[in-house]
């Protein structure tokens, strides 16, 4: 059974799967490297299609031991039975502008994943797909330290879990066109 660690870009995905995997002695499956390794990312303008009927198939025959997966693929690509946990890093929508403008990423890419978060999309598809075994994490603000400490908390007791609404917040502030198109 692996650990599942998701969420959108820029939200702390490699970083914390690292750490926990260096804590537990796990090995690390990282989806994108996977597909891009099989030549499943088909260039769109300035994103990346993958098939994921391909890459799941893939991902089945890698998936036979205790390890720690990561990539923001996952609920679209991993079957329930060989997950123990699914842990969703979450982070504000605010933070991620920056984030995205340090990796370059065109407008259009930058509101599309920040739509993603705002809206909560990775999140609510892991957690229709995984029921109980799938968590959230807000990581804004917080220490690699403190994330860390969260996931493992997450990961032996199921305790931990936090309800993220980005919307309520954007909506509040009045700022729905600074993350979406008109």
């Amino acid at each position: 059974m692996s650990i599942v660690i998701t969420g959108n870009p820029g939200v702390g995905k490699h970083t914390i799967t690292e750490e926990i995997a260096e804590k537990l002695e796990l090995s690390i499956l990282d989806i994108n490297s996977i597909a891009k390794d099989a030549g499943l990312f088909e260039k769109n303008k300035d994103t990346y299609n993958v098939d994921t009927s391909k890459l799941e198939k893939i991902l089945e025959q890698k998936i036979s031991e205790k390890k720690i997966i990561v990539g923001h693929l996952a609920p679209y690509v991993l079957g329930k039975n060989k997950v123990k946990i699914v842990i969703v890093l979450r982070r504000d929508p605010y933070d991620l502008i920056s984030v995205y403008k340090e990796r370059r990423y065109t407008d259009e890419k930058s509101k599309e994943n920040l739509g993603s978060e705002v809206l909560g999309i990775i999140a609510h598809d892991t957690i229709s797909k995984f029921q109980e075994k799938a968590f959230q994490i807000n990581t804004s603000g917080k220490s690699i330290r403190e994330v860390v400490e969260k996931v493992m908390t997450l990961i032996s007791s199921n305790e931990g879990n936090e309800e993220v609404d980005w919307l309520d917040l954007i909506t509040k502030k009045n700022d729905l066109k600074k993350f979406f198109n008109d």
